[in-house]
């Protein structure tokens, strides 16, 4: 059974059925209750389940992650919102010295099975503060599964995997592309939670991309068909861990790539691609691996996004640099 929603319906929905799955499943967040959350996600949530499930709670980015920490040790399965991505450091603390650390530190005796669900990224004119990339901060620290869906079909069962994780998991969510529609499959989960799919297929170079990108690369790549080019689109979908099988096959047939992220070059997620690329492909590679990404700035005021952010314009002159070496 299939319905047509947008990807912040998808998931509520998504939500709603990890609450109804499991009745030690609680969310928690700033406004998440009365106000259904900033972008609506949690919508009519605490009226269907109550608010001791759907909680209320104050404005602490510290104190929500401390909390749902302690709730997780005691068998609950917590997740907690934090309104927007440039909001979350103050919460970097719990989050990476002690959820990612627990079950290393209790030599597997303890696990915190919580999610920490984050909208991030740029492009709806905000202020400073909200519309930053901080994947890669959580990609660098063992312990912590770190996933972002692209599309409405992938955000419902996206967000119910991450539920059913028995390890922590940062879920950022895409919120340019909260409001755009997909088809959605409520009965047959798409892909394992740390797989990445293959999007487009192609045979001349490789894009590689995830969260709210990889609609712009395939917007690239249909427009580079229409030259003549053949470009294969990934979607990582897990970032930490990352499906290693599928980016390497892919770029082992093309012998070309190039990754696409929001967040700023230097320490990215492209340049551990890259990397592995170089120590995996060298054989293959036609061309050294290329990244389009923001700039090292910190986010820039909304008026000038459009110039910081990868646009099709810039992943084309990536194509043709590639396709000149």
């Amino acid at each position: 059974m299939s319905e047509t929603m947008t990807m912040a319906k998808a998931l509520n929905a998504g939500l709603r059925r990890a609450l109804e799955a499991d009745p030690k499943v609680v969310l928690a967040g700033e406004d998440i209750g009365q106000l259904g959350g900033v972008f609506r996600i949690t919508e009519h949530l605490q009226r269907d389940f109550g608010p001791e499930r759907v909680i209320d709670s104050p404005l602490a980015e510290s104190g929500i992650v401390g909390t749902a920490l302690g709730m997780a040790l005691r068998g609950y399965r917590p997740v907690v919102e934090i309104q927007f991505d440039g909001f979350v450091y103050p919460a970097f603390d719990q989050i990476v010295s002690q959820v990612s650390r627990m079950r290393f530190r209790s030599m597997g005796r303890l696990g915190v099975p919580m999610v920490v669900r984050i909208p991030y990224g740029g492009a709806i004119g905000a202020i400073e503060h909200h519309s930053e990339s901080p994947e890669a901060y959580f990609a660098h620290t063992p312990g912590l599964v770190v996933a972002t869906p692209s599309t409405p079909l992938d955000a419902y069962w996206m967000i119910q995997q991450a539920v059913a994780s028995d390890d922590p998991v940062v879920f950022l969510e895409p919120k340019r592309r909260y409001h755009e529609k997909g088809e959605v499959d409520l009965t047959e989960p798409p892909l394992a939670f740390d797989a990445a799919r293959v999007v487009l297929e192609g045979t001349d170079a490789t894009l590689i991309s995830y969260g709210p990108m990889v609609k712009t690369c395939v917007e690239a790549a249909l427009a580079a068909s229409t030259e003549g080019r053949s470009l294969e689109v990934i979607d990582l979908r897990s970032v930490s861990p990352l499906d290693d099988a599928t980016i390497r096959a892919s770029v082992e047939k093309t012998g070309r790539a190039i990754v696409v992220h929001e967040a700023i070059r230097s320490g990215g997620i492209g340049g551990e691609i890259a990397a592995r690329l170089q120590e995996w492909c060298f054989y293959s590679l036609e061309a050294p691996v290329l990244r389009v990404t923001g700039y090292d700035l910190p986010y820039p005021p909304s008026r000038v996004e459009k110039n910081y952010l990868p646009d099709l314009d810039r992943i084309l002159d990536a194509v043709d640099r590639s396709m000149a070496d």
